[in-house]
């Protein structure tokens, strides 16, 4: 799409959040915060904006959000539920292609972890590869549960930021 700063600023609220409303995946309600916050100087006042937002929320409500999440190579790639931005970053490191062994390990991890912290593992897919995510996955299950939710944050807010730079132009400066 590669919308300026000023189109996305001018945009009515419907359309912004409809729009810009899986930056952080089924989490709209944190893009029609923001909408109120414009007009937004750039592309990294947009981005700052959601992530103080996210910033503000409570450890409950952070933890609700990463619950938004899909698993990867989980049910929804396999049921083809996925949201359009999640079906590209899962299908990108080959999510969508893992053999038998793959899937099954896979499986287990995310099981291994959704017990452990609540919530699915989080990685910027886009920011890695199948071997690293396999990798991190696995890690990262040791962690203490305070420290994987800000370790998890961060991904979303990788994954929000690359999805933001897929619509709206880098840092051309606005005519406030």
């Amino acid at each position: 799409m590669n919308m300026d700063i000023a189109t996305v600023n001018a945009l009515p609220y419907e359309d912004f959040v409809n729009i810009l409303g899986n930056v952080v995946e089924k989490c709209p309600i944190i893009t029609a915060s923001v909408w109120a916050g414009r007009p937004f100087l750039n592309l990294t006042a947009l981005e700052a904006a959601i992530g103080d937002f996210i910033d503000a929320l409570p450890e409950s409500g952070k933890e609700g959000l990463l619950r938004c999440l899909p698993d990867l190579a989980g049910r929804e790639l396999q049921n083809g539920t996925l949201s359009r931005e999640s079906l590209l970053e899962q299908a990108g490191v080959g999510m969508d292609a893992l053999n038998s062994a793959e899937v099954l390990r896979m499986a287990q991890l995310n099981e291994k972890y959704k017990e452990r912290f609540g919530f699915p593992f989080v990685i910027c897919a886009q920011m890695s590869d199948k071997e690293n995510i396999l990798r991190q996955l696995s890690e990262r299950c040791q962690n203490e549960c305070k420290v994987e939710r800000a370790c998890a944050i961060k991904e979303v807010k990788k994954i929000c930021r690359l999805r933001l730079q897929s619509l709206v132009l880098t840092d051309a400066p606005s005519n406030l």
